[in-house]
């Protein structure tokens, strides 16, 4: 005796669901970010599923549930489809995209768990630096290195690229190994914060601070040149130059010297000027004047 039943063509999306393991709310999500087709809906606006639909779905369950992206498995499909694969094909190229995909995505867990690695071992400010710029600080006492110091360098990395911090770290190497400059750069620096909105751009104050940031910007040069800090910023960009030789594109209109240190600020850097637009400081009128007036005294005493 023949069996009277018989299965149905399509289904609803409720029972779709029950059979693959899922939710209504589910597979309309797959619908949403292109993971399914859209089925056509009935007469009764309500969608239905056929064979090859519950065939996809049950791809999707399974990789799923083998931890797999929703975005990576549409973007799987999406490829195979767009190779042109056949039918008995469709199998193998959409499990070759997704090993594809799980390739780049342990290799870039690698590469997080690298970077991790480095920061708990450096210090999670200090561990933020590029090599070439914490190579030059790590032989310092531990807690010279000021956190102030080490956001400043983080900007200037931003902005110049890991070359450009490594140089800024001179400073903090200097005021690192001698008491004396430090103790002096506070105070300037306090005076400087001092010359808040309640100060006018004219007050006397204003001038004076400038005078005493120019003197102490002096003296702190005079110690990089003798005690051979100079020497090693000398040393550190003939290294660069050497490993990071110009191509014919930098080098077009820079002078000799710059173009080999122009791929020091990195990819995605941004001239100072563009800097000084996008990095917010809480700098007042009167301290953006003390620091004009420093950098003129600075180029009137420069040599011609």
């Amino acid at each position: 005796m023949y069996s009277s039943f018989i299965p149905p063509r399509q289904v609803r999306i409720g029972d779709a669901a029950a059979f693959v393991g899922t939710t209504p709310r589910a597979i309309r999500h797959y619908h949403e970010i292109g993971l399914l087709p859209e089925p056509e809906r009935g007469g009764d606006g309500r969608r239905r599923y056929g064979y090859e639909d519950m065939i996809r779905l049950l791809w999707i369950r399974k990789t799923a549930d083998a931890g797999i992206a929703l975005d990576d498995i549409r973007d799987a499909f999406a490829d195979t489809a767009s190779a042109g694969a056949d039918s008995d094909h469709d199998i193998a190229g959409v499990l070759e995209r997704l090993e594809e995909t799980l390739v780049a995505q342990e290799a870039e867990l690698r590469r997080q768990r690298t970077a991790v690695r480095r920061m708990r071992t450096e210090g999670s400010r200090m561990g933020l630096l590029s090599d070439l710029v914490t190579s030059r600080l790590t032989s310092l006492p531990e807690g010279s290195v000021r956190r102030s110091d080490l956001d400043s360098l983080l900007v200037t990395e931003r902005i110049f690229g890991p070359l450009g911090a490594a140089l800024q770290a001179t400073r903090f190497i200097a005021l690192a190994t001698h008491s004396d400059l430090r103790e002096e750069s506070d105070r300037v620096d306090a005076a400087e914060e001092a010359l808040d909105d309640t100060v006018a751009v004219d007050d006397p104050r204003v001038a004076q601070v400038a005078a005493e940031r120019h003197a102490f910007e002096k003296v702190l040069q005079a110690v990089i040149e003798d005690f051979d800090l100079a020497q090693s910023d000398d040393a550190l960009l003939d290294s660069w130059d050497a490993s990071h030789p110009a191509t014919a594109d930098e080098s077009e209109g820079e002078s000799e010297g710059e173009a080999g240190r122009s791929s020091g600020r990195g990819q995605g850097s941004m001239s100072a000027f563009e800097a000084t637009g996008k990095m917010p400081y809480d700098f007042s009128p009167a301290r953006l004047r003390c620091m004009e007036l420093a950098g003129q005294i600075a180029a009137h005493e420069a040599p011609a």
